[in-house]
């Protein structure tokens, strides 16, 4: 069982110029990740959390390209 718990989170890990897709309140969108934070950090006059356990990934929409920040929870390679 532990064997399949690391397994599936080294399969949530990303890296940057990786592209992907994430359901936003409009339906889903795709883009690529520019910018991998392990730290708290602001974003958008916002404090958000970050790790090296957990971090939150800097997308660019290639829809529009605007900027969102995700968990890897909320993000699927494609």
């Amino acid at each position: 069982m532990v064997i399949a718990i690391a397994i599936s989170k080294y399969q949530n890990m990303f890296k940057k110029g990786d592209h992907v897709k994430w359901k936003f309140r409009y339906g889903e969108t795709h883009g690529v990740i520019i910018k991998i934070h392990t730290k708290d950090f602001v974003f958008m006059e916002r404090q958000r959390r970050a790790s090296e356990e957990e971090p939150q990934y800097e997308v660019m929409s290639e829809k529009t390209g605007k900027k969102a920040v995700h968990k890897a929870s909320a993000l699927k390679r494609i």
